[in-house]
């Protein structure tokens, strides 16, 4: 009985799961070369607009301690997770993220809303609504809740 030396298993290195490039902070550091990883997905991509997570603790305050402004709901889509107010003195389009409204109803066009503005980084020179409270629903129009139930003909 002679037994041959037996060499051990081969075992493949052990490698973390593959998780996407998306730091705790939703903006990658300047500096961080991600564009230069090559195959970049749009998930990878950092976002252009400060949601309520990422917004700055002082344009928060800014924002909250600003006037409340008065305007209806032009569009809003739930699935692109954005949308736009008429402001009620006719100017120019404000553009609203769903991470600021308020409330338990998803907005529809007609819908009712007050509303503060914050300015949009880097420039500062374009603004979006936050802290929207929809204060009438459009009637005769079906909304939905944020859990999916519709409410109202």
């Amino acid at each position: 009985m002679t037994s041959e030396p037996t060499s051990p298993p081969v075992v493949p290195p052990l490698h973390s799961p593959k998780s996407p490039v998306w730091p705790t902070f939703p903006f990658h550091r300047e500096g961080s070369r991600v564009w230069e990883r090559g195959s970049v997905s749009p998930r990878d991509l950092p976002s252009p607009l400060p949601t309520k997570r990422t917004r700055t603790y002082s344009a928060t305050a800014r924002a909250s301690a600003g006037p409340v402004f008065k305007g209806i709901c032009k569009q809003f889509s739930r699935s692109q997770g954005h949308g736009f107010i008429t402001p009620e003195n006719g100017s120019e389009d404000i553009f609203v993220h769903v991470s600021d409204i308020e409330g338990e109803y998803v907005p529809v066009e007609g819908d009712e809303v007050t509303y503060k503005m914050c300015p949009i980084p880097p420039k500062n020179q374009k603004f979006q609504a936050v802290e929207v409270v929809l204060t009438q629903l459009a009637p005769h129009t079906p909304h939905e809740t944020w859990s999916g139930q519709v409410v109202g003909s």
